[in-house]
């Protein structure tokens, strides 16, 4: 499946479910939110009611007064009101007036004159003081049927002499909540409709741009004249300059992966030539030459085979883009195992060696690589260490690292090479010999540091010089 249909389809989830549940959400508070208005709006109505029927309800004449007629002519009224959209022909407010036993004196419908409503919430409540308030369905079996009713305490002082109720029919709210729940699905859906056409363009504008960058990778692969396609700013072109930068190095790269398998190539036939000619000094020459020749020969030879050796070694690693194993290498026992293979040397230079490492510390990687780079390590120190002098091998856990240090005793190294002991082909004279080595063992080292995510530091330290490598901790 495409990556812009999968994040179209992604986005259309998250996107859609998000929309359609606050738009519900919303919907569904529609209703509520309505009667919640209309209740506040009944309170003040039945309030100020309150205060108006006070007098006639204290002085007794509450049927004697107007107000039957007013609230008969008031419910025949038509108001004739277009509201929001909405035509408001009849009103729907009934009023009555119960006294402080809840027995109803006045109604505007006519109906419960007489009746005793101190049983109903709306009286019971405020006649002992608190908010009353009911909601009763005129129809049991129908709940659209359901009728508000807020009533409000009738007081001479502080004592409640009767209450007046306001009711209103919910029903007569539906045609306002349908309307605001038709434009607000309208509005959610519109907008739930752009969000995932500005989804759409968004997931077509990615797949295109990475479009174009496959088919470049793709030409430059193949060896093609490619120019970098433009895009059209922020992310992406900082990928398609980092997909250019990544060519170059590899090119780069390349030709230096050539040069190697080229000088390996060019090395092996002077090699043969060498172990050729060490066989026919078996013939007629004096002693003190044969000797000579031959110690000469094979002492090239086995420089040669050194360098092809670690030139291929060096080859391999940089092709690597990441190690194909990790296991656990127990630590102590390799580096016990590489002053071991180094013992003739350390007893022929008469030298000092300490090996400081906890039995439990282990490294994570490739044992082959890292005890190819810890030797080549441990080979410097004994280049560089004069004779009868000190090495020192510490090993501790750092964090979920493992820092090794490598100390030797010795000239320090000058500043200037500091920076390039690393780099390929550099090196420094031995001490005892005043000869170069093939310069590839720290650059080894650094590629193979490098592939574990560890890190390399050489610096000069008093009486000698210390090499700290830091390897990930097998847990």
């Amino acid at each position: 499946m495409p990556i812009a249909i999968r994040i179209f389809l992604v986005y259309f989830l998250f996107v859609g479910l998000s929309g359609w549940f606050v738009l519900s959400t919303v919907m569904d508070e529609i209703r509520p939110g309505v009667r919640q208005s209309t209740e506040e709006t009944l309170v003040d109505t039945a309030n100020l009611l309150a205060e108006v029927l006070r007098d006639d309800l204290q002085s007794g004449k509450l049927n004697q007064s107007r107000w039957p007629e007013l609230l008969k002519a008031y419910g025949v009224r038509s108001p004739s009101a277009d509201i929001w959209g909405v035509q408001k022909t009849q009103v729907n407010h009934r009023i009555y007036v119960t006294d402080a036993k809840g027995i109803v004196l006045l109604d505007s419908t006519g109906q419960a004159v007489g009746q005793d409503y101190s049983r109903w919430n709306d009286v019971y409540r405020t006649l002992r003081g608190e908010y009353g308030a009911r909601s009763t369905r005129e129809d049991p079996n129908d709940p659209e049927s359901s009728v508000m009713y807020v009533a409000a305490p009738i007081k001479n002082g502080p004592r409640i002499i009767g209450v007046v109720t306001v009711a209103k029919p919910n029903q007569t709210l539906q045609p306002y909540i349908e309307r605001s729940q038709r434009r607000l699905s309208w509005l959610g859906y519109g907008l739930i409709a752009l969000g995932l056409l500005v989804g759409a363009l968004l997931s077509w504008w990615l797949s295109s741009s990475l479009r174009q960058l496959t088919r470049y990778a793709q030409a430059v692969s193949e060896g093609q004249r490619a120019e970098l396609p433009r895009m059209p700013g922020g992310e992406m072109t900082q990928l398609a300059l980092a997909v250019e930068h990544m060519r170059t190095e590899l090119e780069g790269k390349a030709y230096v992966e050539r040069y190697v398998h080229t000088l390996t190539h060019e090395l092996k036939s002077p090699l043969a030539a060498i172990h050729g000619a060490a066989e026919l000094l078996d013939e007629e020459l004096p002693d003190a030459s044969r000797k000579r020749f031959i110690a000469n020969i094979s002492q090239e030879s086995t420089r040669l085979q050194q360098l092809i050796e670690r030139l291929l070694r060096l080859a391999q690693v940089e092709q690597m883009q990441r190690l194909e194993e990790r296991v656990k290498v127990p630590l102590a026992e390799l580096l016990d195992s590489l002053i071991q293979a180094q013992a003739p040397a350390i007893e022929q230079a008469k030298l000092s060696v300490e090996l400081q490492c906890a039995a439990e510390l282990s490294l994570l990687g490739d044992r082959f690589l890292l005890r190819q780079a810890l030797a080549n390590v441990l080979d410097n120190a004994l280049a560089f260490v004069p004779g009868r002098g000190q090495i020192t091998l510490q090993a501790e856990r750092c964090g979920q690292a493992v820092v090794i240090r490598f100390f030797n005793q010795g000239e320090a190294i000058p500043d200037y090479a500091l920076e390039r002991l690393t780099e390929r082909f550099y090196s420094l004279p031995r001490p005892r010999t005043g000869r170069k080595s093939t310069g590839l063992g720290l650059n080894f080292v650094a590629q193979v540091i490098e592939l574990h995510e560890g890190q390399l530091h050489i610096v000069n330290v008093e009486d000698g010089v210390e090499v700290m490598v830091t390897l990930p901790l097998a847990g």
